[in-house]
């Protein structure tokens, strides 16, 4: 049963009443799963709407032009469920796998996916630089996501190693991206990246610019990497 009607402005994309009652429920148990654990700083419930799920939503037009409808995707450092839980609720084809490193997180994102019903979730406790060499996960997905405030030099080395040839690598950043990503392309091409792209992304009732870094897998990622967990951050590659 929903708790409270969908909230204006309305969505960036059509949703279905089931798709709807499951991100109300969703916004509840991030709510009482704040009050347990560090989840999100955002606790007002229009705010989780607009800043993490509106957020979410508004870039799956752009992943839908470059997946295929039973894509495999990765959402990395996924922390309360954002954006893995929403893409899945959004695209209930999608294969999405949920990876964080601290244990708590993950067993609230593992209880929330079974309590909305959601079959094509699975969880993952693990640092990426470790499940990145898991022969399951390494260079297995058709997507990478992120939504983490390291810099894409960071993020390129836990995400890129788990996307396949051919794949995205799809980073959700905010407004000043641009040099960002310039300095940037050079790790991302030795990980194996195409030089990235930096797309807009229209969120309804957010003012500030949100923007979306795409970045191709055009070769496979050197063995030697990600490097062991930790050094990525103390020591981002150039």
């Amino acid at each position: 049963m929903m708790s409270k009607p969908m909230p204006v402005p309305p969505p960036p994309i059509p949703l279905t009443p089931e798709q709807e009652q499951q991100l109300n429920a969703y916004a509840d148990a991030l709510r009482a799963g704040n009050r347990r654990s560090n989840l999100t700083a955002i606790t007002d419930r229009d705010e989780i709407f607009v800043k993490h799920f509106w957020d979410t939503l508004a870039i799956v037009p752009h992943l839908d032009t470059l997946l295929p409808p039973h894509a495999r995707v990765i959402d990395v450092g996924t922390g309360g469920g954002i954006p893995g839980l929403v893409l899945a609720i959004a695209r209930p084809t999608w294969r999405m796998t949920l990876l964080d490193a601290t244990r708590k997180k993950v067993r609230f994102v593992e209880a929330t996916a079974h309590a909305l019903g959601l079959s094509n979730v699975q969880v993952v406790w693990g640092r990426a630089e470790e499940v990145a060499r898991e022969q399951e996960h390494r260079e297995a997905y058709d997507a990478a996501v992120a939504r983490a405030v390291a810099s894409l030099r960071v993020l390129a080395e836990f995400c890129l190693p788990f996307v396949r040839v051919g794949g995205w690598w799809c980073a959700m950043k905010g407004p000043a991206v641009a040099e960002e990503a310039a300095e940037a392309e050079a790790a991302i091409r030795l990980l194996g990246g195409d030089a990235p792209q930096v797309v807009d992304v229209a969120v309804p009732g957010l003012d500030a610019r949100r923007t979306l870094v795409l970045v191709r897998k055009g070769a496979p990622t050197p063995e030697t990497y990600p490097r062991r967990a930790g050094v990525p951050h103390k020591r981002p590659l150039m």
